[in-house]
């Protein structure tokens, strides 16, 4: 048979709220619409549902706009109380400029406005922020699938990021459990008898990809199983894996 991958989008799922047991509800509706999660899936969960669920939902009266917030969003139709949820979320701003601040975050992600957005959150004055640690987030969902369903599971915690010298967005793995990010072909021979020395494949980010296709980001799918994809299984997994570290980045 040659190779084959299949991803799932997850339908049935209810608007989410701080508390709420999202692993159990994506097992409940991945069940009821037939495609029960199975040993070796790839689930792959947005941001959003989890932010819901962990109460990194806030709104702009929780914060007063600093003078620089003010100053940065002059001009632009950002109310500055978003852009000072932006900046308190930011270990460090790389680039301000026409209304949009490029951040480092506190979990080492380079992405716009700090990761915070408010699509997909009901109310006016919301915004979701990115959870604590997404990593943590990935191996909750993995470990209430084992408990109640007795299978292994990798999870991704997927959110949309931006790409330089590139137009669109494209979905992203920013926490993951069960599987190595990272796959690396250093050392190996290509088909030509080549060795290869720094070829390594960001897998978690494919996956997180695959799985936006069937998601969307208006069809209120914010889960999908991909299934058929051959992971190398990685117990201590963890983002940073995949992080760039400042001293092998060419443009810091």
């Amino acid at each position: 048979m040659p190779p084959e991958v299949r991803v799932i989008g997850v339908e049935g799922m209810p608007e989410l709220t701080n508390g709420d047991d999202l692993a159990g509800l994506m097992m409940d509706a991945a069940q009821a619409q037939g495609t029960p999660i199975e040993d070796g899936d790839v689930l792959v969960v947005t941001q959003k549902v989890v932010s819901k669920v962990e109460g990194k939902v806030v709104k702009f009266s929780d914060v007063e706009a600093s003078p620089l917030a003010i100053a940065v969003t002059e001009g632009h139709r950002r109310d500055p109380r978003h852009t000072e949820w932006i900046l308190r979320e930011s270990k460090r701003v790389v680039r301000m400029d026409r209304g949009v601040i490029i951040c480092e975050t506190k979990h080492g992600f380079y992405c716009a406005n700090a990761g915070i957005d408010a699509s997909n959150i009901p109310g006016d004055d919301t915004l979701a922020l990115l959870p604590d640690d997404s990593d943590a987030s990935a191996r909750g969902i993995r470990k209430a699938v084992k408990d109640r369903l007795g299978v292994e599971v990798a999870v991704i915690v997927s959110d949309t990021f931006g790409r330089p010298w590139r137009n669109g967005a494209t979905d992203v793995a920013i926490g993951v459990a069960g599987l190595d990010p990272i796959h690396s072909y250093v050392g190996q021979m290509d088909s030509h008898g080549h060795e290869m020395f720094t070829t390594e494949i960001a897998v978690a980010d494919e996956l997180a990809a695959a799985g936006e296709l069937v998601g969307g980001k208006v069809a209120g799918v914010p889960v999908s199983i991909i299934r058929g994809y051959d992971y190398i299984r990685l117990e201590d997994a963890s983002i940073q894996r995949i992080l760039r570290g400042s001293e092998k980045d060419l443009f810091r």
